[in-house]
């Protein structure tokens, strides 16, 4: 449905789950794929991509790292010539009551979620910009931008952030034919969710009124949709995918 050949995208925490399957699906619409995320899985899923013949690249980073980044962009820009597509989706959830939660807690959460995007963003703009062209897509949440999770707030604070982020970044960059969106998905099945146990998985299941979890694939599809030219006049906005969860 989408035609991204010829175009070169860069997704974040790509080893597992909501990652891996946007970088899956970018390269079977014919993206080159950069995946980026801190742990070795990234290889694995470069030799499934390749393994369905498509093309990329893997690299080890810490988001939360100005050095680490603008290295990887650097050797992306090197091996790939060009950058089209940033998805900002590494994050991380660590549940944890507030009255509980350190300094040290917080910080690492708002690094890796809000700090990670900063980063991304900021080292790709300049090729952007020089291309006039690109797609920023930034992977948010439910969780801050409409509602609210205990155990969550650094988590719900992070997300709500990269709303923030994403409206104002729109309007600095639309000049540039340059668009920046957001997507907040509710409750996707991945490997971070199998901790739930059975009566609270159920619970979730049957507060959302098309009557199940969504998937990886739910939100790689809307993805693909905002990396290609089908959404040239979309810009600034944050687009929730929950199957019906968060309707009063």
């Amino acid at each position: 449905m989408f035609n991204l050949s010829g175009k070169v995208a860069i997704v974040t925490g790509a080893g597992q789950g909501i990652g891996k399957e946007i970088a899956l699906q970018l390269a079977a619409s014919g993206a080159k794929v950069a995946l980026i995320d801190i742990t070795d899985r990234i290889f694995d899923v470069l030799k499934e991509i390749k393994g369905r013949g498509g093309d990329g690249l893997a690299i080890k980073c810490d988001v939360s790292s100005w050095d680490d980044v603008h290295r990887v962009v650097g050797q992306v820009l090197e091996r790939l010539g060009r950058i089209d597509i940033l998805v900002n989706n590494a994050g991380i959830y660590p549940f944890r009551p507030f009255v509980e939660m350190s300094e040290q807690d917080w910080d690492k959460v708002l690094d890796i979620n809000l700090k990670g995007v900063f980063n991304f963003t900021r080292a790709v703009l300049p090729k952007m910009i020089e291309q006039r062209s690109g797609k920023i897509i930034n992977i948010a949440s439910i969780a801050g931008s409409v509602v609210g999770f205990t155990n969550l707030v650094h988590y719900s604070a992070s997300k709500a952030g990269i709303i923030g982020f994403t409206r104002s970044l729109a309007l600095e960059v639309a000049q540039y034919n340059i668009n920046v969106n957001a997507i907040s998905p509710g409750p996707i099945e991945t490997p971070g969710t199998k901790v739930l146990n059975k009566e609270l998985y159920d619970q979730i299941r049957r507060a959302i009124p098309l009557g199940r979890w969504g998937r990886p694939e739910d939100v790689a599809n809307l993805v693909l949709f905002l990396a290609s030219d089908k959404s040239n006049f979309i810009t600034g906005q944050n687009i929730i995918i929950d199957g019906g969860y968060t309707l009063p």
